[in-house]
């Protein structure tokens, strides 16, 4: 098994709006010089939060690639120019830009907000040509699977309305209870793991809270909770068909 750790030291930190709002990013923009390189296809991978106010990004430009955000906590107010309007989201919520041939796009977050926001690559050579398209999807959209020891939310997979272009995409919230879970996956995947609250163990080392991991070239491996945990996953090919961006 191949295990990575990245805590929270080990990502680029950033801020809009002279620390309106904060983020640290498990996988910075290629002039972040950050510690972890995009992968897979995920080319971005940013967590970011509002303190004691409310803080906007102003209009600014996508092409080619998909971006996610999902609401950790609080609200988001987003704008882009292809519905020229603006849209609330909750808690749970995920909104998509399929960025095509180019949208532009701004972001309201209120106090005590948190968000990721993550960009795939759907290959380029063929979303460059294509028109832009968006979608929000409500987090009672999402199909829950429990079992004794866990609930995982499907945000992207088997029962989820989540479309995208990025091929062999999963995502999931998965909250666990105190002990240990097998997960079966197999070579070709990778886990990228994003701890939300708790703590996890895996190959004997403790992860808490903030923590980012990728997990690949196994056909299971195990985590175990010193504490009820919850962890945010993508699960994406290791070695896309197609030339990703990076």
């Amino acid at each position: 098994m191949n295990l990575k750790v990245y805590d929270i030291s080990d990502q680029v930190k950033g801020n809009f709006n002279n620390g309106e709002i904060l983020e640290n990013k498990p996988i910075g923009f290629p002039q972040d010089r950050g510690k972890l390189k995009p992968y897979s296809n995920l080319f971005y991978w940013a967590h970011a939060w509002t303190t004691n106010k409310k803080s906007t990004i102003g209009l600014h430009p996508h092409q080619g690639f998909e971006i996610c955000s999902f609401v950790l906590r609080g609200k988001v107010n987003h704008f882009d120019t292809k519905q020229n309007k603006w849209i609330r989201l909750s808690k749970g919520d995920v909104q998509i830009i399929r960025a095509g041939n180019g949208i532009s796009h701004a972001e309201e977050l209120d106090k005590d907000s948190e968000i990721f926001q993550i960009w795939f690559d759907p290959n380029l050579e063929q979303s460059l040509k294509q028109n832009a398209s968006y979608d929000d999807y409500v987090s009672s959209q999402f199909k829950v699977k429990k079992n004794n020891i866990s609930s995982t939310t499907i945000i992207k997979g088997i029962g989820s309305p989540m479309q995208m272009e990025t091929e062999g995409l999963s995502i999931n919230i998965h909250d666990l209870k105190t002990g240990l879970h097998f997960i079966q996956t197999s070579k070709d995947k990778i886990h990228s793991i994003f701890v939300l609250d708790g703590e996890i163990e895996l190959e004997s080392k403790k992860n808490l809270k903030g923590t980012f991991l990728t997990v690949s070239q196994t056909e299971s491996f195990e985590i175990n909770c010193n504490k009820k945990s919850r962890i945010f996953e993508v699960i994406s090919p290791l070695d896309p068909s197609y030339k990703t961006y990076a």
